[in-house]
């Protein structure tokens, strides 16, 4: 069994690699400012990524289309909400679809013989 500082090297990789895998997911279960991200990855993967990261993955993910925002001017400071788009639902379901795809070749059994030949 992995140590417990190799279990957290390891959730940290794939929390940084899948990152805008899971910004999409979270904005498509609801719309949210920066700050919110920022918490909701640190409560649900342990792993804090701050300002200097979250803004300019929002800022990209904009840029290609897959989210959008507004100001919401209602809080004593304004606030930018993000939520997601329709493509980036469809960037989302394709990602999500890839990594299973990915997950069950990983996990195939070596004897098996179901070998999708379109993957990779």
């Amino acid at each position: 069994m992995f140590k417990s500082s190799t279990q957290k090297e390891v959730s940290a990789k794939l929390t940084k690699g899948l990152l805008d895998v899971i910004v999409l997911q979270f904005l498509s279960l609801e719309s949210m400012y920066g700050y919110q991200i920022i918490t909701k990855l640190r409560k649900n993967f342990g792993v804090y990524f701050g300002p200097s990261t979250i803004y300019p993955l929002l800022g990209s993910l904009e840029k290609k289309g897959f989210i959008d925002s507004k100001w919401d001017m209602s809080y004593e400071r304004p606030r930018k909400i993000y939520r997601l788009t329709a493509e980036g639902q469809s960037a989302l379901n394709f990602t999500e679809e890839s990594l299973a795809l990915i997950f069950r070749k990983i996990t195939l059994n070596p004897l098996d013989e179901r070998q999708d030949e379109d993957f990779l």
